[in-house]
This record gives C-alpha cells, sequence and structure tokens, in this order.
C-alpha cells in the first residue's frame, strides 16, 4: 500500500499559510497541498440555502445535504505571533465547541487570535479548549453561544469505496461552499507534520474537491451525517508552485477517531494516543517496519520485541513499512492488545503488545 505523506508549507504573503504538500511514494513528482489557506480579502457570507421540499420532483441529495449542513459549517481567520492563516470547522455540540484541524489553529497555539465567522455572518471570537497533534485535530469554544444546530454525527466504520459524499468549507476564503464526489480509498496512510509534531491518520480518501482553506471542514455523507474531517489533499507541481488546486485526492481523519479525540479534549483538555515503546525506521528499505530502539519497561520490551526486529504485521494486516505501522497502531485505544508478527534471524513469531499510551 503507497504511503501519502505531508508536510507543512510557507504560504504565499503573510507568512507561513498552513498548506499542506502530500508527496505518493518517495519518488513520485506529484505534490500536494492541502486544505489551510491565507487570509484574502473579506468576503459577504454566503446565503443559506432554504431548506429544500421533501419529494420535489428532481431534487438533489445534495441540495438536502447543504441545507441541513451550511449552517453549522464555520470559517475560521487565526493570527498568530508568526503567521496568519484560515480554515474550516463545524459546530459539534450546542456549547458552542467547535472542531477543525490541528494545523489550521496551531499558530494561535501560544499566541494570537481566532476569528469564527458563522453562517448568519456573525463573527464571534473562540479560544483554544485542546488540540491533538498527534491525530491534526482541535477544538475551539466560541465566547458565545453560536445558536445555531450542532453537526449529525456518523460512522466511518462503514464507509465504502465508490460512497457518495459532500465536502464543505471556506476553501480560498469562498465561505459556504459545497462540492460532492465519492469515497476512492478507505485507510489510507497519511502523515502530516508542521513546526516538529508529526500527525499519523488512516484517512478516507476523496474526489470531492478540496481547496487551501477547506482545512477542519466535514465530509458527510448524503443522509447530511459527518464521517470524515477533511485534512489534506494532493495537488500537482514543483514546491514553489505547491498551492495549486485540487486534483481529485483529498483526505479526511475518519469521524470515529475524530468523536474519540475531541470527547478526551472535552474531557480533560488533551488527547492520549497508543504506542508500543519502541522507535521504527519510516523508511521504506525493506517491506515492514524495522525496530531501531525499544524504550526499557515499554510495552514492546514488555512483549519481548528487540532492536532490529521487522514487524510486518499487526493483527494479520501486512505492515508496508513503519508509517504505515504507526497509522494502524493509533486506529486502537490504550490498553487494547495488539499481535505483531515479527521476523528475526529467519523466523517469524508473534508477539502480543498491550498499547500504552502518550499525551499528544
Amino acid at each position: 500500500m503507497p504511503v501519502v505523506v505531508l508536510a507543512l508549507l510557507v504560504g504565499l504573503g503573510g507568512g507561513v499559510g498552513g498548506a499542506l504538500l502530500v508527496d505518493a511514494g518517495k519518488d513520485a513528482d506529484d505534490r500536494s497541498a492541502p486544505s489551510t489557506s491565507s487570509p484574502t480579502d473579506p468576503q459577504e457570507p454566503a446565503p443559506t440555502p432554504a431548506a429544500p421540499v421533501a419529494g420535489e420532483p428532481g431534487l438533489s441529495p445534495v441540495i438536502a445535504v447543504a441545507a441541513k449542513v451550511l449552517p453549522s459549517v464555520v470559517s475560521l481567520d487565526v493570527e498568530g505571533a508568526r503567521s496568519d492563516v484560515s480554515g474550516s470547522g463545524f459546530v459539534y455540540d450546542d456549547e458552542g465547541h467547535v472542531v477543525t484541524n490541528n494545523h489550521v489553529i496551531e499558530p494561535a497555539a501560544d499566541e494570537g487570535d481566532i476569528t469564527v465567522s458563522l453562517s448568519d455572518g456573525r463573527e464571534v471570537n473562540a479560544e483554544i479548549v485542546g488540540r491533538s497533534p498527534a491525530y491534526d485535530l482541535a477544538v475551539i469554544k466560541l465566547d458565545e453561544p453560536p445558536g445555531v444546530p450542532a453537526v449529525s454525527l456518523g460512522s466511518s466504520d462503514g464507509v465504502a469505496v465508490g460512497q457518495s459524499v459532500v465536502a464543505i468549507g471556506s476553501p480560498l476564503g469562498l465561505n459556504a461552499t459545497v462540492t460532492s464526489g465519492i469515497i476512492s480509498a478507505t485507510q489510507r496512510p497519511v502523515t502530516a507534520g508542521g513546526r516538529g509534531e508529526t500527525s499519523y491518520i488512516n484517512a478516507l480518501q476523496t474526489d470531492a474537491a478540496i481547496n487551501p482553506g477547506n482545512s477542519g471542514g466535514p465530509l458527510v455523507d448524503l443522509d447530511g451525517r459527518v464521517i470524515g474531517v477533511n485534512s489534506a489533499i494532493a495537488t500537482l507541481g514543483s514546491a514553489a508552485d505547491r498551492q495549486r488546486g485540487n486534483i481529485g485526492v483529498g483526505f479526511s481523519i475518519p469521524v470515529d477517531q475524530v468523536i474519540s479525540t475531541v470527547e478526551q479534549i472535552l474531557e480533560t483538555g488533551h488527547a492520549e494516543y497508543p504506542i508500543i515503546g519502541a522507535q521504527v525506521s519510516v523508511e521504506n528499505d525493506t517491506a515492514g517496519a524495522r525496530v531501531q530502539d525499544v524504550s526499557t519497561d515499554s510495552p514492546a520490551q514488555q512483549a519481548g520485541l528487540e532492536d532490529g526486529d521487522l514487524i510486518t504485521a499487526i493483527n494479520e494486516e501486512e505492515v508496508s513499512d513503519g508509517v504505515e505501522l504507526i497509522v494502524k497502531i493509533r486506529s486502537f485505544a490504550p490498553g487494547e492488545t495488539v499481535t505483531l508478527e515479527v521476523s528475526r534471524g529467519g523466523q517469524v513469531e508473534s508477539y502480543d503488545v498491550v498499547l500504552g499510551s502518550q499525551i499528544g
């Protein structure tokens, strides 16, 4: 399985634009830039469409989805000490919590301002509740109740390749933009990084048009239920041309992972992610993940893993490299037990590892 690698890039104009670059393999020339953008001229709020009449002849299901979900989608303008970016998000509950990507609000994590534009045109300040660089997710809270409905949450467990989906957000500063497409793939290993923080995502891939500024917006099914959080896109072009638009390869964080992470943040202010307590090589020199350093008293050491081991599968699912192993591990929860197939000295053995935890 090819691994898509993402990295935060320097944006145009006013500093770091928060765009992401995706490399489809180490030797590929294709590049990708996702989904935050540098702020542009203020936009007038796009009008929220009137709710369609049930049973109206020729009614597109996307019209009904847009009418249901648009009131719950917001745009974010983030002013940080070192950079200004814009992105998207959605109202998670009636208490004014909004979910977005960590890389959208990261510039304001230490010092800065976050302004949220609601679908009715109001602008509200917000504060960071907590963020998870590990999963590229963040929760902010509006200074005043939004008075708009929260989104309906679905499940990513049953998402199927070919399923119709709708993406909503503020690409290129164009608020309340609706696009549609299908799920192109599931469980796509994706890494995203910024300021030394790396996110590992077992992403949904979609061909719905997603562009810089869509980061943090919802990917929904045709019942208007959120099934993912849009995070990145692949684009063509050189590094100097990396904010070029969508080519039909976008990536979203599955909503089951979103809910788990967000609920942890709301309860404790932070999120935990599972670890085995060993460093693995992310270089794809051979099929599998090469163990480089097993920490003392870690779950890996307690299970019997050693430096130099080659992990080839987790719970009977093959592992192509270290990135895919980390992505698969992070789809579990701390305290769960996973079975690793390990090649050592020409012999393959199975090791049961009870996953530890780390905040991030």
